[in-house]
């Protein structure tokens, strides 16, 4: 492979953010800078979407929220990943109410969204992704931006 070829090649995503929950749990996809992918899936799917993409990607770390059933998923996650993977839990307080303003960064609201004041806009969806981007931008201490696929 050529320098201009190494040079060129992307980084491929090496960290899963994680938002644990009873019912539905929210996770990233990353690069230090880049969000790949981002889901909300039901808990009992949340497995297998974390080993698919260890599988693709080699995936070296898991940043997981210490709150609501963190315990459970950290020996769950501990239990059916290869040991290198590590499993780092970051303060999870606040992170839905961060989330809510970081979905409106991430997409900004359009037609009728713009007139409604910032402190009354809801996301027209579930968050619990954007909590678990949150999370690793905690862990990575800076915002990531969502990779563009031109």
């Amino acid at each position: 492979m050529s320098q201009s070829q190494l040079l060129r090649q992307e980084p491929t995503p090496t960290y899963v953010g994680f938002d644990p929950g009873r019912d539905k749990c929210g996770l990233a996809l990353a690069t230090p800078t880049e969000i790949w992918a981002h889901e909300v899936v039901a808990s009992d799917r949340a497995l297998a979407l974390v080993q698919h993409w260890q599988r693709t990607y080699g995936i070296r770390q898991v940043i997981m929220g210490n709150q609501t059933t963190s315990q459970h998923w950290l020996q769950t996650l501990q239990a059916h990943l290869p040991a290198d993977v590590g499993i780092h839990q970051v303060d999870e307080r606040n992170s839905t109410l961060v989330a809510r303003d970081r979905y409106w960064q991430l997409f900004p609201p359009r037609g009728v969204q713009k007139f409604i004041p910032h402190g009354l806009r809801l996301p027209p969806r579930p968050i619990d992704d954007i909590v678990a981007i949150v999370l690793l931008e905690r862990h990575c201490g800076h915002q990531l931006c969502l990779k563009s696929y031109n």
